[in-house]
């Protein structure tokens, strides 16, 4: 085959995909937002033994697509509330198809030095529009589960650094030991980055919370009166059932007085910072050590990307870099930033290009009405269903809305009936032994009408 001929097939078939998405996209705000197969029938659509022979690409694309479509849940549908999971920005989405046209290594800056540039914009962009320290170093990883780890690496070698060891020599068998002290409701990624440091989550103490599940000020302060030694405090923006937040100022400072490194798990609340209206629920938050949040939740970019932002840029680098002698690296005052001194890993995908794209597409204003926008629907949730009888709303904290029912209403059902039916989907949790469900407001597309049609199903259904 001639390469004229190799450039026009790739061309056709690149055209093909184009239109597979577009259709799938143009058709998915009106699609059932749960998937029509299950995982079972899926296997049986599309599991047989390896070929044996090369097969044609857009015969491998066509098939590929009709049997994946039916199994492919809405989840950058406008009405999918199940978990806070945004869609893709439409510039965001472009700029992810040429990452993967450019299929850059973005690990190093030499080497890949386009996609290196843009990730270093797209960070300072990041610590700008948080509010957060200007001079924090940040990395790019593929979701907050990363991010938690990322940054208590940072912190570890931190405390341990200021106990005069060092742990990325010495590893953790001899070392002092590190207390970390976090709400008593905290996600489940801070316990598993502990555990995938090697602290265990045996170190963590946990402290009381508030009827929304917010860390206490008062037992915090009482736990760490006459702290000595290494300490680590993971507190937390937006409780992933009801969107609690830390007081997070008062947190701040009964940290800095006990010497302790203050960890934000700020997935999805981290970017009430960005929004002039709700910034002020977040005060305080710029006074932490480290930040762990997500782009593909409220900045709406496709799916994967973390953000770990540290404040001593030092201990961050300390804790994630490396060097090797085939490596393109720069040194010295005017060393480029690497993007593998700053992240758990060594090749990885340029996703600081799709989160360039989707500040620019935005602008800063742009993502102050998205967070207030998202915010207003899940109040609007709450509101319009606190007038049934049969709901309780339990709790209602930035784009999170938990619900309860009255007695004889079985959750479980309620989920599933709701999924069958169409509209919208969300997702049931157990919340201090009760069985609820969740709303979590996150797509870029979702509006009032959006919550409406949804309150209408639930409401059916229920």
């Amino acid at each position: 085959m001639s390469p004229a001929d190799e450039s026009t097939l790739l061309r056709d078939l690149l055209r093909a995909t184009a239109d597979h998405a577009a259709d799938y996209l143009e058709g998915v705000d009106e699609r059932p937002v749960k998937a029509a197969q299950s995982y079972e029938e899926i296997l049986t659509a599309l599991d047989r033994p390896v070929p044996d022979d090369a097969e044609d690409p857009r015969a491998v694309l066509d098939a590929l697509v009709a049997g994946a479509t039916p199994g492919i849940t809405g989840m950058n549908h406008p009405r999918f509330f199940g978990f806070v999971i945004g869609g893709a920005l439409p510039a965001a989405l472009a700029a992810d198809w040429m990452v993967s046209a450019w299929d850059q290594n973005a690990g190093l800056a030499l080497p890949t030095p386009a996609v290196a540039a843009i990730e270093e914009i797209a960070g300072r962009w990041l610590v700008d529009i948080l509010g957060l320290p200007r001079d924090a170093s940040f990395g790019l990883v593929t979701g907050c589960q990363m991010a938690h780890a990322t940054c208590l690496a940072a912190a570890r070698h931190a405390v341990l650094r200021d106990a005069g060891w060092d742990v990325e020599t010495g590893g953790l068998q001899g070392a002092p030991r590190i207390r970390v002290v976090a709400g008593a409701e905290r996600h489940a990624t801070v316990d598993r980055a502990l555990r995938l440091l090697g602290l265990g989550t045996d170190c963590i103490e946990p402290v009381a919370v508030d009827d929304a599940g917010a860390m206490r000020a008062d037992a915090l302060a009482e736990m760490l009166a006459g702290a000595q030694g290494p300490l680590i405090v993971c507190a937390q923006a937006g409780n992933v059932n009801t969107g609690a937040i830390d007081p997070l100022a008062d947190v701040a400072e009964i940290a800095r007085r006990a010497g302790a490194w203050l960890h934000v798990d700020g997935a999805f609340g981290l970017w009430a910072a960005a929004s002039p209206r709700h910034r002020g629920s977040v005060a305080g938050i710029e006074r932490a050590d480290s930040w762990a949040t997500d782009a593909h939740k409220w900045l709406n970019v496709p799916y994967d990307c973390g953000v770990a932002i540290v404040a001593d840029s030092a201990a961050h680098r300390g804790a994630m870099s490396v060097t090797a002698s085939y490596l393109e690296q720069t040194a010295g005052p005017d060393a480029l930033r690497e993007p593998v001194d700053w992240t758990p890993e060594f090749s990885r995908r340029a996703r600081g290009v799709p989160v360039y794209a989707a500040l620019c597409s935005l602008g800063r204003d742009g993502v102050a009405e998205l967070v207030d926008r998202l915010c207003a629907c899940a109040w609007r949730f709450a509101a319009t269903l606190d007038e049934d009888d049969r709901v309780e709303v339990l709790a209602t904290g930035l784009n999170q809305t938990l619900l309860g029912f009255a007695e004889g209403v079985d959750v479980d059902a309620v989920t599933a009936a709701l999924a069958a039916e169409g509209t919208c989907l969300m997702t049931a949790t157990t919340w201090r032994g009760r069985r609820c469900l969740r709303v979590s407001v996150c797509n870029w597309k979702t509006t009032f009408a959006d919550v409406d049609r949804a309150v209408g199903a639930l409401r059916s259904v229920v």
